[in-house]
């Protein structure tokens, strides 16, 4: 005997917002001024606070990558990625090719980008995971997550985006020195990162 299409539990189903749905949201302007989110894999995530560790290596990345990528790459911090359907997340940093329009008539897209840089505190298990996830499934050529308080980088290399893995993946512990595969010119130092005054 079946059951009546009416009698039947109506489970909850999971609504993925697209890139489009999230741009319409930020047009419309819901999300307030001092908002932190981001949407990955369909879903809108809300980011935590903001805390000194990380904002000081941010403050100290920026300077060193502006200075060494000249000529050979555009730094991008904190700006949407656009990775449609379903991702538009906002790195802390992004390695972008160089490009005639430099980025003013569209976003940056998975192609454009020579490696992602994550700056994690109270997020690293979600960049490490989750987020390392979307960015392997969109052939992302490299993607580094630095360890504000620990003095640690995890660098993610080789894509494989039918499963969403990384064909390679290294931890690297102060001391070491680590370049991207593409700009090499943009070495980074775990001193630089971390200054020994810290």
């Amino acid at each position: 005997m079946q059951t009546h299409p009416m009698n039947r539990p109506e489970l909850p189903r999971r609504r993925r917002l697209t890139v489009r749905d999230y741009e319409r949201m930020g047009e419309a302007g819901i999300f307030p001024p001092e908002a932190r989110v981001e949407l990955l894999d369909g879903d809108l995530i809300e980011m935590p606070p903001m805390g000194q560790p990380h904002a000081g290596i941010l403050l100290q990345l920026t300077r060193l990558l502006v200075l060494r990528a000249e000529g050979h790459a555009r730094v991008a911090t904190q700006l949407p990625l656009s990775l449609p359907p379903w991702s538009m997340p906002e790195p802390d940093f992004v390695l972008l090719r160089l490009r005639a329009d430099d980025y003013r008539r569209e976003r940056a897209s998975a192609q454009d980008v020579l490696v992602a840089i994550e700056v994690a505190d109270s997020s690293l298990r979600y960049d490490l995971i989750r987020k390392a996830r979307v960015y392997a499934a969109n052939g992302l050529p490299e993607y580094w997550v630095i360890e504000a308080t620990a003095r640690r980088l995890h660098r993610f290399v080789d894509p494989r985006p039918a499963d969403g893995l990384w064909g390679r993946t290294e931890i690297l512990e102060a001391p070491f020195t680590v370049s991207p595969n593409a700009p090499p010119q943009l070495a980074l130092a775990s001193d630089e990162i971390w200054p020994p005054a810290d």
